[in-house]
């Protein structure tokens, strides 16, 4: 089999499975109906002055912490059920070279998040901006780190299922991939709060989803935050380091 038919086996695979389809739909209502859930009722509790300092991109977005739940497990689950009903050693039978095989889910699942996951953050965006037209809290598209913000948003789910998807090819069980992955994005920001205030600023930017944020944030960025693309940046090469040790390992290791 050439790299062609790798590919197109992995996305029959894909969307063959129940799954795929419901997490990815999950990943849209989440993301869109929160949006709209925010614009319909937060700004009447806000004062003028709260609409002023807030974030009413990174608001409207904030469907993406229930969304990132559905993208993770969908991660996931593209290399755990293969181990769990025993298809990954057909799969690697068929296809002796194991990185074409990993390379390809990794490719067919990237383009899948990031499809859903910027449809989503336009769907998300156009929502919440239909409830505040006459507000101090709408904006277009053109107006500075818009655009980015919500683009990004799509980025961040499909980084976020990659290190579902690299935790996965690790751990080989879905239960503790899943587990390892939300231990990995939330247990940190739980833990730095017992550190001194000093270790917090420096520490706090650089955590997993502290940094990967940051590329859904259109403005009012903190002192000790990360740029943007800078975060996304170190968001990335967690998922990076992850798939390294996940493809070392899928070659030294039976199926």
């Amino acid at each position: 089999m050439n790299f062609g038919d790798v590919l197109r086996s992995e996305l029959l695979k894909l969307r063959s499975v129940r799954s795929t389809f419901w997490t990815l739909l999950a990943a849209i209502v989440f993301n869109i109906g929160l949006g709209a859930a925010v614009g319909a009722f937060v700004p009447d509790y806000l004062s003028d002055e709260d609409k002023q300092s807030l974030d009413a991109i990174r608001l409207s977005l904030g469907g993406l912490h229930l969304s990132q739940i559905a993208i993770g497990v969908l991660g996931v689950l593209v290399i755990t059920s293969e181990y769990s009903t025993g298809m990954i050693r057909a799969t690697f039978t068929a296809v002796p070279h194991r990185y074409t095989v990993l390379m390809a889910k990794v490719i067919v699942f990237s383009a899948a998040a990031v499809v859903v996951g910027i449809l989503s953050c336009f769907g998300a965006f156009y929502a919440f901006q239909a409830f505040v037209s006459d507000d101090s809290m709408s904006a277009s598209l053109g107006d500075p780190g818009v655009l980015r913000a919500v683009i990004g948003g799509g980025l961040y789910l499909a980084v976020l299922g990659l290190l579902g998807l690299g935790l996965g090819i690790i751990i080989r069980a879905g239960a503790g991939a899943i587990a390892a992955l939300f231990g990995l994005l939330f247990v940190p920001g739980i833990l730095i709060d017992l550190l001194p205030s000093a270790w917090q600023s420096t520490i706090g930017p650089y955590l997993p989803m502290e940094a990967g944020a940051q590329i859904f944030i259109a403005s009012s960025r903190g002192p000790d935050d990360l740029g943007a693309w800078t975060g996304f940046g170190v968001f990335s090469l967690y998922a990076a380091v992850v798939l390294v040790i996940g493809f070392v390992l899928i070659k030294r290791r039976d199926a």
